[in-house]
Order: structure tokens, then sequence, then C-alpha cells
């Protein structure tokens, strides 16, 4: 019976390290992807920090179940975001943000800094007012400057529906806006 074991051993042993391997090729490929969707969400590097590490523990632990690797990146997307949202709701830091640092050598003043932020945050704010499938696309397509395409392939729908996402989200943008 022990004769039966060692192959066996060895053969998943040999499978677990090609896994990791896998596994780990695709984090290097998206090692800032987790941690830009979560701080879309959060505006806060240390919560988008936790998340983005969380997302990859997660990640790692399910990442024998997935079944089409290829949808990595759409799978750590969506599993990101939802983690995010979850910490926005149960933190209640919706109004933590960073605080906009003051380059000296930077030729704009004071005041156009603070006049810059506050637009940045009346963005921010109508932003987070989407819904969430809605939200999600702004923030991929129009802060993340991915296309049309690279949005549809990581959010696992198809172009048109992108489209209209973008389109419904930038007309009530324009209405929060006013």
């Amino acid at each position: 019976m022990h004769d039966h074991v060692q192959p066996i051993t060895g053969v998943f042993l040999i499978m677990e390290r090609d896994l990791k391997e896998e596994f780990e090729a695709r984090l290097e490929e998206t090692s800032t992807l987790a941690f830009r969707v979560a701080y879309s969400v959060l505006r806060s590097t240390e919560d988008a920090e936790e998340v983005a590490q969380e997302a990859f523990t997660k990640a790692y632990r399910h990442f024998r179940q997935l079944r089409d690797r290829d949808r990595f990146r759409a799978w750590l997307v969506r599993m990101t975001w939802r983690l995010a949202i979850d910490r926005l709701r149960s933190n209640h830091r919706r109004t933590a943000r960073e605080i906009v640092s003051i380059n000296p050598n930077n030729s704009e003043t004071p005041v156009q800094a603070v006049l810059e932020r506050e637009r940045a945050d009346k963005l921010w704010y109508a932003i987070d007012r989407l819904p969430r499938k809605l939200r999600i696309v702004v923030v991929l397509a129009a802060i993340e400057e991915h296309d049309i395409q690279e949005v549809a392939a990581l959010l696992g729908l198809p172009e048109g529906t992108v489209k209209s996402r973008l389109f419904a989200a930038r007309k009530r943008l324009r209405k929060l806006l006013q």
C-alpha cells in the first residue's frame, strides 16, 4: 500500500508547485491592479493596501478552483471591488481622503491646489453616488484609462453593456456635478 502512496504524493507535489508558479506569474502581471481598484473605491492608501493584500490572499487560496485561468484579471478585479465595498461599508470612513501635498517646486499656487482638490473631491463624491455597476465602469474606463474592450474583459461583460453603462454613468455624473 505504501508503494502507491509515494508516486501519488510526488505527482501531487509537482501539481502544487506548478499551480504556485502559475499563480506567482499571474500575480506579477497584476501586481498593482488590486491596489488601484481598491484605491478607486476607498481613496485611502492604507485601506487599499490592506484590501489588495486580502484580495491576493483570497485569490491564492481559491486559485485552484478558478476554471478559466485566462480570466484571472477579471476575477481579481471583481473580488477586489467586492472586498473594497465591504471595507467601505464596515469602517464608515467614507470621508477619509489623502491630503494633497503641495510641492514647492510646482508652479501651482496653494490656492490653485485647494481649488483642484475641491474639484477632485466633488468628482469623487459624484462617482460615489453612482450605482455600483456604473461606478466600476467609470473607474476602470475614465480613471484607470482602460479601453472599452479591456473593461469588458475585466468585468466579463459584453462591450455593448460597458458602453451603455459608461454612457449612463457620464449622464448621471453631469447631472450630479451641475
